[in-house]
C-alpha cells in the first residue's frame, strides 16, 4: 500500500468557477461589470466587462484552453478520465469538493493545497473589479474548504492596488480561515525588495499566513511568432525557462530584509522547480560577502532561505540530487492538479520513478510530513522504515 501523500500544489482556476460566481456575489454598483460566461458560436466562454475573454467556460487550465487530442500527452492522459468531458457538459469536478476528492483518490492522494484563479483579476483590466473578484473568491474559497477542512488546504489570493490594502486582505483571509495568501507575480507590481511592501510582510507574521507566489513566468513577447512553427518553437522555450522568472522574487524577498524583520515570516514560491536554487543561493551568498554586507541581514542570504522558504515542484530529479543544498525541510512535492501539464492521475508513478534511489524518510517528508506541518493537515503516524 502507498504512503500517504500531500500534494502542495493544486488549482481552482477561473474556467471552472460557477458561472454567476462573480455577478451573483458583488456589490450592487459592481455587478453588471463583473467576469460572467456568455454564449458565444465556437462555445461558452468567460470575459470581462470590456467583452475580453479570460478562457473557455470549462477549458483546461488557467487559461482555458480548448482540450484537442493529440496536441499534450499529459492532457490527454487525464482526459482519459472523462475529466474534460465531464467539463463540457457542466460538470466541474475540480470545483466541487465531493468531486475533487474521488480524483485525489483516484490519484492516491490524501489532501491538496490549492491555489485559485492565477492571474484573472489582473486581467479583469479594471483596479475595482479586480478587487471585488478577489473578495469573492477569497469567500468562495473558504466555503469550498469548510466543507472538507481536512483534506483541503486553501490559499487565498491578493490584490495589489496598494501594499495596505493587501496586508488588510491577509487579515480578512486569516479570519476566513484560509491557510496561506497569494501574491500575484506580474510585470507591473513593485520589485519585493520595496520598502512599500512592510504592511505585507507585517501582516503575513501577525497572521501566520504564509505568503505565496506561484510561477506563471516573465514577460512574454510574441511579436515575432508567425505561424505555426515558429509559435511551437516559442511555446517549447517559454515553456521549458519560465519557472526561471521566480529567481528574482527570491532574491528580492531576501535582500528586501524582510526576512531579517519578521523571522515568522514564512514564504512558499509554487512550482517553481528546484535544481536552479541551490545557484542562486550561492551566487547570493557570493555577492553579500563581497559587497552587501552593509545591507541589514545578519545571516548568509542562504541561510534566510534555509529558515522560511519553501519551493514546490512536479518533476525534477536535478533538485532532488542537489537536496542537501536547498535544505531537506524547505521543499514539498506537488501534482499540479487538475492543470495539462501535471502528473494526474498518475503520482506515485512518477513518485516511485523519482524517489527510488532516496531514502523512504526523506520521500515521505518531502511528500508528505512539511506540508502537513506548514499547513496544520492532520498528521499520520511515520511507518516503519
Amino acid at each position: 500500500m502507498s504512503e500517504p501523500v500531500l500534494s502542495a500544489d493544486g488549482h481552482i482556476d477561473l474556467p471552472v468557477c460557477p458561472p454567476d460566481l462573480f455577478t451573483k456575489n458583488a456589490s450592487a454598483e459592481l455587478r453588471d461589470r463583473m467576469p460572467h460566461v456568455i454564449e458565444a458560436k465556437d462555445g461558452k466562454f468567460w470575459v470581462n466587462h470590456k467583452g475580453t475573454r479570460l478562457g473557455l467556460y470549462g477549458g483546461m487550465g488557467s487559461a482555458g484552453r480548448r482540450y484537442e487530442p493529440g496536441q499534450i500527452h499529459r492532457a490527454d492522459r487525464m482526459a482519459s478520465t472523462g475529466l474534460y468531458e465531464d467539463q463540457a457538459r457542466g460538470i466541474m469536478r475540480t470545483a466541487d469538493p465531493e468531486l475533487r476528492i474521488l480524483d485525489q483518490e483516484r490519484d492516491g492522494v490524501e489532501g491538496e493545497v490549492i491555489y485559485g484563479i492565477l492571474g484573472a483579476s489582473q486581467r479583469a483590466e479594471d483596479d475595482e473589479i479586480a478587487a471585488m473578484m478577489v473578495r469573492i473568491y477569497n469567500d468562495f474559497a473558504a466555503d469550498f474548504c469548510r466543507a472538507r477542512p481536512e483534506r483541503f488546504a486553501m490559499i487565498g489570493i491578493l490584490p495589489q492596488d496598494s501594499p495596505e490594502a493587501t496586508a488588510k486582505e491577509v487579515q480578512r483571509c486569516r479570519t476566513l480561515g484560509l491557510r496561506g495568501v497569494e501574491l500575484p507575480v506580474t510585470e507591473k507590481m513593485k520589485p519585493l525588495w520595496h520598502p512599500d511592501w512592510e504592511p505585507l510582510w507585517r501582516a503575513s507574521e501577525e497572521t501566520g499566513l504564509p505568503v505565496h507566489m506561484h510561477t506563471i513566468g516573465g514577460h512574454v513577447d510574441t511579436s515575432f511568432v508567425k505561424g505555426r512553427e515558429q509559435y511551437l518553437r516559442w511555446l517549447a522555450s517559454h515553456i521549458s525557462c519560465f519557472q526561471l522568472s521566480m529567481a528574482t522574487h527570491v532574491s528580492s524577498i531576501i535582500f528586501s530584509g524582510a526576512l531579517e524583520r519578521y523571522p515568522g515570516v514564512r514564504v512558499v514560491i509554487g512550482e517553481s522547480g528546484l535544481g536552479w536554487i541551490p545557484y542562486l543561493l550561492e551566487r547570493m551568498d557570493y555577492e553579500w560577502e563581497d559587497q552587501f554586507q552593509n545591507l541589514d541581514l545578519r545571516m548568509k542570504p542562504s541561510e534566510y532561505w534555509q529558515r522560511q522558504m519553501y519551493a514546490t515542484f512536479q518533476l525534477d530529479e536535478v533538485g532532488l540530487e542537489l537536496i542537501d543544498r536547498l535544505g531537506r525541510d524547505n521543499v514539498m512535492w506537488g501534482s499540479d492538479f487538475p492543470h495539462p501539464d501535471g502528473l494526474w492521475p498518475d503520482s506515485h508513478e512518477f513518485l516511485d520513478s523519482m524517489f527510488e534511489p532516496l531514502p523512504n524518510a526523506l520521500r515521505r517528508k518531502i511528500t508528505y510530513e512539511t506540508a502537513a506541518k506548514l499547513y496544520d493537515f492532520p498528521r499520520t503516524d511515520a511507518p516503519s522504515a
